[in-house]
């Protein structure tokens, strides 16, 4: 008897035989039909049986990924790919299997969202002004409900401390500000039940009005010592948050920079993404002297969203408008760029139209990523990606 079989026949045996159950009702023909539909799901989402053989081993259930990798790259199934039911039960292992469910409903649009870096908290950032802090450990309970001040169209990016006392919210601004929410106190109204001290990134190298300039992305160095920012004025910032100013301006691209972050723990290196399509990799160590940036590593046919580092100065991850997210090694990076032309139709604005279908084949004839994962949406806004913290 199979496996499956037994496991559906969850009746004893002297009434299993009689097509009932002592304590519920059981008849045989819905145990056959519970039998075929176990059997149906068992043949579409499992791998192929020579697939499952691709490393000498005792059979166990799930199949080894590493097992069916290498069946698949010595063609033991005869197709030299995997099949659908076996992208079904790879996928099946790290991909979430349960909600979504309801959390929470505002009265405008969410922007921004976040875990911290444990998984434990999450951070939500919405257009009216609000920001919540829900407390994951406690059945998403609200941890901390701040009222932005100062906002200009929406909050545009949010990034925790390292110790989760505090939280720094951009807005298209040159002035993000920093709240205390390791305070006791729930509710925050900025400089009314506390304060929300402003921080500005303007610095004497800024020629632009000060009106224009935005922030995209801010984030936190692993130590909670300074904070870099990305702009609308084809900049990098470092701020200092012992001294309270601006240490650092990189006029860093040809166009918006959407996203920057550290690299590691030492805060030597620092990633950034723009519009004109390129990663960047910058060594603050060489930068006074240099004033370039180490590398440049290209594969984005569209504008880049947001950059994830995997903190180990090696690895980070990239969304771009193009609809694919790459995995880059900064090993692969050049030491400049050349000029790629756009694809598709230049009319095409990811605000408000979706991405056009030929495009979605077309690949960069320079492309320096290790990987590109495609199936997601890139629309409407800088769509962020994470790492997982289980896995970085």
């Amino acid at each position: 008897m199979s496996r499956s079989r037994k496991d559906v026949n969850a009746c004893d045996d002297g009434n299993a035989r009689g097509g009932t159950c002592s304590k519920e009702v059981c008849s045989e023909s819905s145990d056959y039909l519970n039998h075929d539909i176990a059997q149906l799901t068992k043949l579409r989402s499992g791998p192929h049986e020579l697939l499952s053989r691709g490393v000498q081993g005792r059979r166990r259930l799930p199949v080894s990924t590493l097992k069916m990798l290498v069946g698949r790259e010595g063609n033991y199934s005869g197709r030299g790919r995997f099949s659908s039911a076996d992208g079904c039960h790879v996928l099946s292992r790290y991909l979430p299997v349960n909600g979504p469910w309801w959390v929470d409903r505002m009265e405008s649009r969410a922007y921004v969202s976040q875990f911290s870096a444990d998984g434990s908290l999450f951070v939500a950032g919405f257009q009216t002004s609000h920001i919540r802090i829900y407390n994951v450990d406690r059945a998403w309970k609200v941890q901390k409900d701040i009222l932005a001040k100062s906002l200009r169209w929406t909050i545009t990016d949010t990034t925790l401390s390292p110790d989760q006392r505090f939280l720094v919210y951009a807005s298209l601004s040159p002035v993000v500000h920093i709240v205390n929410v390791g305070s006791a106190s729930t509710e925050s109204v900025a400089n009314i039940t506390e304060i929300h001290d402003g921080l500005d990134f303007i610095t004497e190298d800024d020629d632009d009005n000060e009106d224009e300039v935005g922030i995209f992305s801010v984030k936190f160095s692993t130590d909670g010592r300074e904070l870099v920012a990305a702009s609308n004025n084809n900049s990098i910032y470092v701020y200092d948050l012992e001294t309270k100013r601006p240490s650092l301006r990189i006029p860093a691209h040809k166009s918006d920079v959407n996203t920057v972050c550290f690299a590691d723990e030492t805060g030597h290196l620092i990633f950034s993404g723009s519009d004109d399509r390129l990663c960047k990799v910058w060594d603050r160590r060489c930068f006074v002297t240099k004033g370039k940036a180490a590398g440049v590593l290209m594969g984005h046919l569209e504008g880049i969203t947001f950059i994830d580092s995997h903190v180990d100065g090696r690895y980070f991850i990239s969304n771009g408008k193009d609809q694919t997210t790459k995995l880059w090694d900064i090993r692969k990076m050049s030491s400049n760029a050349k000029y790629t032309p756009r694809l598709r139709d230049p009319s095409w604005d990811y605000r408000w139209m979706d991405y056009p279908n030929h495009a979605r084949t077309l690949k960069h004839p320079r492309d320096q990523s290790l990987a590109t994962y495609k199936g997601h949406s890139v629309l409407r806004t800088l769509i962020r990606c994470y790492f997982s913290p289980a896995y970085r």
